[in-house]
């Protein structure tokens, strides 16, 4: 599911327009689209097109055709998913953000994953985070974040840089926060993309254990790179286990 604009197709482009008016309010939970003809000049596009935006947007369970009344707004619309880049434990969190439980901060070295989608040379030192995401008591999900090498990060984003060694510095003592909720916090004034992928695996013995789940337990695996222009600045693997809370994912067809 590529975030950046510039790889989608015009219809999901447009399919993004009316999402982004749907959340935003101006078509709200109840209210009924303009007919094809009228909602085509507003937006200036083809009618072909709306009506295959349309159409996905229905099968993502924004809209609703009634017979007789046309297209309506669902009254509890999805939350945006994967599309926007988004800390994983307000994703899942159903309006309240779980809880973030450092297991370890730790520097390591490249691991395949970490040289396939950071670029990390064999011997560059990356911090590693692991944690788990917490609700209500139960363990919800496992996260592995990894930050690009702190030289590359002071050369293309110093903010981020800072920001996470000041968060591990407070961690030490308080609450702990993810690695991705850092990046977003340091990046107000910097333009991020990212590309995130869904697998289904099972946890294994190592996640099911600090999960306090069975081995062979289904969950989906979910990777995230996020990038400062061409460069990638972190990767990072999410386990959430069956009985986990919904993940909303929007995907780019």
């Amino acid at each position: 599911m590529a975030v950046s604009g510039q790889r989608r197709r015009p219809v999901v482009a447009l399919y993004e327009r009316i999402a982004d008016a749907v959340h935003e309010g101006t078509y709200p939970p109840g209210s009924t689209l303009p007919s094809e003809p009228k909602l085509a000049a507003e937006l200036g596009v083809s009618r072909p097109a709306l009506r295959e935006a349309l159409l996905l947007l229905q099968e993502d369970g924004l809209l609703t055709v009634r017979r007789g009344v046309g297209r309506t707004v669902n009254d509890r619309p999805p939350r945006r998913g994967f599309e926007h880049v988004q800390p994983l434990e307000e994703l899942i969190g159903a309006g309240t953000p779980l809880r973030v439980r450092a297991l370890l901060r730790t520097v390591e070295e490249p691991t395949d994953f970490t040289t396939q989608h950071l670029l990390a040379p064999a011997r560059a030192e990356l911090r590693f985070w692991e944690s788990v995401l917490t609700g209500e008591g139960t363990a919800a999900a496992l996260s592995h974040e990894w930050a690009a090498a702190d030289e590359l990060l002071d050369r293309v984003h110093p903010e981020f840089a800072r920001a996470l060694r000041a968060t591990e510095e407070r961690t030490a003592r308080g609450p702990a926060a993810s690695m991705l909720s850092v990046l977003l916090g340091a990046s107000r004034e910097t333009a991020l993309t990212a590309h995130s992928g869904i697998t289904a695996t099972l946890l294994g013995r190592r996640r099911g254990d600090q999960l306090g789940r069975p081995a062979d337990t289904p969950a989906v695996l979910v990777t995230q790179v996020a990038r400062v222009g061409e460069t990638p600045v972190l990767a990072a693997k999410h386990m959430l286990p069956t009985g986990a809370p919904a993940l909303p994912v929007l995907q780019s067809h």
